[in-house]
């Protein structure tokens, strides 16, 4: 068994729910793992291939399924490459190496020369921007635009887990309580695809373990590094991370930072399809 499960039944639940969504991915594509010296990676690929290229990176306790809404608008303008990374809950290698370590930007050099890609624009959420984030800052001549959606690794860290830790004695309602704290109310009138997903992401946070480890933070001079086009879009109610010095550090540190801050949202950040769509197009 996994040491990122809880159990192998739970593995395997999540793992055929997956596939599940993976099926009915909204655009052709092909879906196809690379060999990588952290292990296999997974990757779904998709949109015209003469098109710029589009990385993407998701969050923690997720995977490639989470860009399914925004790959049926992208996949029309760019090759987008869902790439799952290690250590989460799809169908790359389990392995967690140190965050503070060059071992994810060894990764993604491995996964960049797999697909071909001499340079890309990277859009990564959470945990996923934290990685993106990172990897421009160490290999900025690779990357044409970097997109953030409440990336970690920027501002400062929350002690969300001192507020949450009562809720895990509590079942599925503390559950339950945890994701509405860090993913916002679910909508009052759920399409049957928000609610297939919701069901999904319960599912994985009921069999998976997430990272507990507190996230490193990029230093100033390598913030200024990020010399490429930059977007960032912040959440002011996120609970997991200071988004108002995520503000201040990239206004302060990186030369030309779009920044876009939504007061009153929270770490899962709806809607954003068509500005990042823009930024990259632009």
């Amino acid at each position: 068994m996994s040491a990122i499960y809880k159990s192998e039944a739970g593995r395997a639940a999540v793992e055929a729910r997956t596939r599940e969504f993976l099926a009915r991915w909204p655009v052709p594509n092909r879906q196809f793992h690379l060999p990588t010296r952290a292990g296999d990676t997974f990757v779904v690929a998709c949109g015209p291939e003469n098109s710029r290229p589009v990385v993407l990176l998701h969050g923690s306790g997720a995977n490639s399924v989470m860009w399914i809404g925004d790959a049926a608008v992208w996949a029309g303008q760019f090759r987008l490459y869902a790439v799952d990374m290690i250590g989460e809950p799809g169908f790359s290698a389990p392995v967690r190496p140190p965050l503070n370590s060059d071992a994810y930007a060894e990764w993604l050099d491995d996964v960049l020369a797999g697909l071909s890609l001499s340079r890309t624009a990277l859009v990564g959420i959470s945990l996923g921007g934290l990685l993106a984030a990172d990897y421009a800052t160490r290999r900025p001549e690779r990357i044409e635009k970097l997109a953030l959606l409440c990336p970690g690794g920027i501002g400062r860290q929350k002690n969300f887990l001192l507020k949450a830790f009562p809720l895990l004695f509590l079942g599925s309602w503390g559950r339950h309580k945890m994701a509405e704290m860090v993913l916002g109310r679910a909508p009052q009138n759920p399409t049957p695809a928000e609610r297939a997903m919701g069901d999904y992401v319960s599912l994985i946070f009921r069999h998976f373990r997430p990272r507990l480890e507190r996230l490193p933070r990029i230093g100033d001079a390598a913030l200024a590094r990020l010399t490429m086009p930059v977007l960032a879009i912040l959440g002011g109610k996120d609970v997991l991370l200071d988004s108002a010095d995520t503000r201040r550090r990239l206004e302060t540190h990186v030369p030309r930072p779009e920044i876009v801050y939504l007061p009153q949202e929270g770490h899962l950040l709806r809607g954003q399809t068509a500005a990042i769509a823009a930024f990259l197009a632009r």
